[in-house]
Order: structure tokens, then sequence, then C-alpha cells
């Protein structure tokens, strides 16, 4: 690659240079000369674009010499453009998904599923136009079939064709987690509502359920009240995901705010099965033994603790099998926080800084201490993680896999979130809105995630069609 740049030198002049760059940072740098004014710079510059463009022959573009071009001396004008690449490569993945036959066919679908850049529904027919595509929808079309992509049967056709795409069967795991998009807008309409948020934030919002493939390729995407609580969420995908094709079995993997007791029972009535991670409340025995029986040593970094849990004769569920992993780098950073936790809480019953919330302290009436009991078991606990399954046989390096496997949609939805321009903020009916979810998590792309196309826009890849003379 090379390019032509100018630099200020030391006495003032103007240098331009040809930069010659290769891979890894290495580069070549040919000095054309030195200006002192506008007219030496330009004529450097025309000086360096003669040696870039050396060795090239020219065009024959069939125009005789003494024929003038139809726009006059200058640039030739340029007649029609097209984004052919990116625009062929997005109308062959559409087909390959399997969505052209899932949408029966439906234009307006089609266009609107391989949108390229983030934009309203009104601009976005500017951008199928700059594309190339031919004859766009109208606006009011567009508007008319809005509604129809947020009914339950055409989501349930797109998500059987997602299954069918990944090939989901008794051996297939499926990820799932749920996140918040809030609302430009102060008042709740019952289903943008306030509710809990990471971020603390106030405004109105909606919770997001988002099932995957253990690629992070989505299959399902439900939307429920911004109030609602998100373990009351899964179950509704999972059995909206299964009304759209029937499957013999598949494993759910969770985080362990998302499955309670409760949802692991009704998974299991559905004849799947889970991989949730597991909540340490207490040091598990094995944990215990092993520290009696090895008082003065380390845990070994990715220690495993393998404790079965079969199940009672009157437990309506099948057996299941908790692991516990030690890893070093967790104790480290979870040791960290305690410290810091622990100091804020000395300061606060030293009187030194206001009482806060802090789990580390202990309030009897208006007499404050220092926990230390709860202190000691965090400490206990530091580095340890633990993963249920109700797999039969299950293996530890699959079920910690598997586990492992949701940063996949963790990534989906940090693509999502990020791009405010592709969120559904500014909507304000629910059908909007979920007809903005199933459009732009639908949007077809090759390796990466969702919304993927949408954030590299298409304007630098054009095709260019210029006139020269009457040709």
């Amino acid at each position: 690659m090379a390019y032509v740049r100018t630099v200020k030198t030391a006495s003032g002049a103007t240098a331009v240079q040809i930069v010659y760059s290769k891979r890894r940072g290495v580069r070549r740098i040919e000095h054309v000369g030195s200006a002192h004014d506008e007219r030496e710079l330009e004529a450097l510059k025309a000086a360096a674009a003669q040696r870039l463009a050396g060795g090239q022959q020219e065009l024959e573009l069939g125009v005789d010499a003494g024929e003038q071009p139809v726009a006059g001396p200058g640039p030739l004008p340029i007649v029609a453009s097209r984004m052919g690449h990116l625009w062929d490569a997005l109308c062959r993945a559409y087909q390959l998904l399997g969505f052209d036959q899932a949408a029966g066919g439906d234009g307006v679908f089609r266009d609107l599923a391989r949108i390229i850049e983030p934009t309203s529904k009104h601009d976005s027919l500017r951008v199928l136009g700059e594309v190339g595509v031919e004859a766009p929808p109208a606006y009011r079309t567009l508007n008319r079939r809005l509604p129809v992509y947020a009914t339950p049967e055409w989501r349930q056709q797109i998500a059987a064709a997602c299954a069918a795409n990944v090939g989901l069967g008794p051996a297939s795991l499926v990820l799932y987690d749920v996140t918040k998009l809030y609302f430009e807008t102060d008042a709740g309409d019952g289903f943008r509502e306030p509710g809990f948020s990471k971020e603390r934030r106030l405004e109105p919002q909606i919770t997001i359920g988002l099932l995957t493939d253990a690629t992070g390729f989505p299959l399902m995407v439900e939307a429920f009240e911004g109030n609602r609580a998100e373990t009351t969420t899964m179950l509704p995908t999972i059995r909206a995901f299964l009304a759209a094709h029937q499957l013999p079995d598949f494993t759910v993997v969770a985080d362990a705010g998302m499955i309670s007791e409760q949802n692991r029972r009704a998974i299991e009535a559905a004849g799947l099965s889970f991989i949730p991670g597991a909540r340490i409340s207490e040091i598990p025995y094995l944990v215990q033994q092993w520290r009696r029986e090895h008082p003065d040593q380390q845990i070994p970094d990715g220690q495993i603790f393998i404790q079965p849990w079969p199940a009672g004769p009157r437990d309506q569920r099948r057996d299941q099998v908790i692991f516990y992993q030690y890893k070093a780098d967790r104790a480290r950073r979870t040791l960290r926080g305690i410290d810091e936790q622990v100091a804020k809480a000395e300061r606060a019953v030293a009187g030194k800084v206001p009482v806060k919330r802090n789990r580390f302290i202990r309030l009897v009436g208006a007499d404050k201490s220092v926990n230390r009991d709860l202190e000691a078991k965090a400490r206990a606990l530091a580095g340890w993680k633990g993963y249920i399954t109700n797999l039969p046989n299950p293996s530890a390096q699959f079920v910690i896999g598997a586990y492992h496997r949701l940063f996949q949609i963790e990534k989906s939805f940090r693509m999502s979130k990020h791009d405010l321009a592709a969120r559904p903020i500014y909507h304000h009916k629910r059908a909007s809105i979920e007809a903005h979810l199933t459009i732009g998590y639908r949007a077809p792309r090759q390796g990466d995630s969702t919304f993927a196309a949408q954030r590299h826009p298409a304007q630098p890849f054009p095709l260019c069609q210029w006139q020269a003379g009457h040709h």
C-alpha cells in the first residue's frame, strides 16, 4: 500500500513524501521535495501522484482525441453505482439461511432483513436505493407489512428456519440470556416500564430474552415487560421455540440467575436437559474434606470436584451432578474485592465514613461491627464456581465448556446494545418494537454475531459506472 503525505519540517517548509507501508508496520518513505508556498506544494503533490501511477498504461475508452467528454473537462460523471459485492453476498446468505423460503418470498422482509446501515424506516428506503436494489418498497408498503412481522406465527416461521440451519438435535446446546433495552420516554405504558437495571437507569425499559445456538446464532428472541423478573422469561421463550418445531431434546445453558428450581423442573417436564451455573451459598463438603486431608497445601489451579445428586424416591426429577471448579485467577479477583469491601466496612465501623450498603457490616440495634464469620466464609469460597446438569453420565470438560460458551450470547448482546442507532429506543408501539427485533436479530451475516452486517456501512464498497464521451 502506498500513499502521499505532507509533514512540516524544522525549517517551516512542507515536505511531500510517498509512504510505502507493508504488513506488521514495516514501511519505506520516499522524499519527493519540500515546498515553501502553496504553488510549490501543489506541484510536488502532482509529481508524487505521477510517481505512484508510474508504469501504468492508459485505459482505452474508445473516445476520439478531439472528442470532448459529455460533462466537459474534469472528472468523468458517475451515472450509476451499486454495492454489488456486499449486496450479492447478503442475498446468498439470506437464501442459505432459509429465510427466503420461511418468509414466503416476502420482498419487504427480504430487503429489511438485509439492511446494512442502522437507520429509520423512512431512511431505509434511501439506503436500499444506494445499495442498488431495484424497485425498493414504498414507505406505505413498509408500514403496512411491519405488523405482520411482529405476529407469533411469523416469528415462529423464522425461528424454525434458524433451527433448521444449525441442525438442532439431542446433543445440541442452546444458550439463553436476557438484557435490558431502555427507551427515550418518561412514562411507562404497561410494556415499556421502569424496572431493575444493572446500569441503575430510571427510564422505561423492556426485557429481551435471546435464545441462540452454541456459536451465538440467534434462534428465538422474545420481548417482555421492563419490570418483569428475569427468571420468568426463560420458560415462555423456550415454549415458543418448541412450538415453532418439535425437537426430541436439547440442552439449555444459562447463568445461575436465569434457572430457578421451578425453571429446572419445568425444563425437565418438557423433556429437555440443562446446564446452569450453581449458586454456592455454603462451602461444599468435598472442598472441606480436601482441606482437612491437605491442611498445609494450596488447592491446585483447575481442581474439579464431582458431587452426584441422585433423585430420591419422592423426587420427580432426573439424577443430577454438580461440578465444583477452582480457578486461581478467579480467586485472586474475588479476594481483591473482599479486601476492598472489608476495608470499607472497617472504616464505617470506626466512624470514619458513613455506613453504607456493605454485606460485611453487622448491625445489632445501634451497634455495628465487622462480620468476621461471613468474611471467613467468603474467603473460603473465593475461586470456586459451581455447575449443575441433569445430563446422563456427563463429563466435567463438556459441562464446564458448554457453560463457558455463554460468552457467545454476551457478545451478541454487547454488539446490539452498543449500536445506539440499531436499537428501537424511539419506537412507541409494541408491534413496532417486536417487528424491529425480528428483523434485526435475523439479519444475515457471515461469521459474525447479531447486527454484524449493520455495524459496517456499505458506502466504501460501491461498484460505479462512469460515462466517457457519448458512450
